[in-house]
């Protein structure tokens, strides 16, 4: 790659950030004047503009958010029912995992055949309740610490955090 080539390449993206700013102004202006703005996709070929429902706005608003911040962006078709293969990368965990899950109760299915199928919402539902319970553990663990505390008193409360939480786990889990 030449030096000359350099500069055409950060003008090209220099651009494209212009045309993305361009374009996110555009979808925002009219929340500023109306609070309840009506939007719609006009062209050179179609006779009448055509009005975008609130949720394709909201896509295109968080894409655009998401790409001038430099992030990539993937779009992609989802049905309403997953695979466990499916369901499990979108968890972010293994198909062997997200298999006990099911066979413990933790998140309904159904069966096609011998395949089990998964609601897409109600994967939604079990990653939130997920987060949640590990937001709850990651308070349970921690113990406020500061330069004055005795360091073998905050282990032995860590400790007993632990044990605590181990504890309720146990309990928790079904015969």
């Amino acid at each position: 790659m030449s030096a000359n080539e350099r500069p055409a390449q950060s003008t090209h993206v220099a651009g494209d950030e212009q045309q993305l700013a361009r374009f996110y102004d555009m979808l925002t202006a009219e929340e500023a004047l109306s609070p309840n703005p009506r939007r719609y996709l006009m062209s050179d070929t179609l006779d009448d503009p055509v009005e975008l429902p609130e949720e394709l706005y909201d896509v295109l608003l968080y894409i655009v958010e998401a790409m001038s911040r430099g992030l990539s962006v993937t779009v992609t078709p989802t049905s309403q029912s997953l695979t466990t293969q499916q369901a499990a990368n979108l968890l972010g965990i293994s198909r062997p995992t997200l298999i006990k899950a099911l066979d413990a109760g933790q998140l309904p299915f159904t069966r096609s055949g011998t395949h089990r199928r998964i609601a897409l919402t109600d994967v939604l539902d079990y990653r939130e309740r997920r987060r949640q319970a590990q937001y709850a553990a990651i308070d349970a663990l921690s113990v406020n610490i500061d330069e004055t505390s005795d360091i073998d008193q905050t282990l032995a409360d860590l400790r007993s955090a632990r044990k605590s939480v181990a504890a309720k786990r146990r309990a928790s889990k079904p015969n």
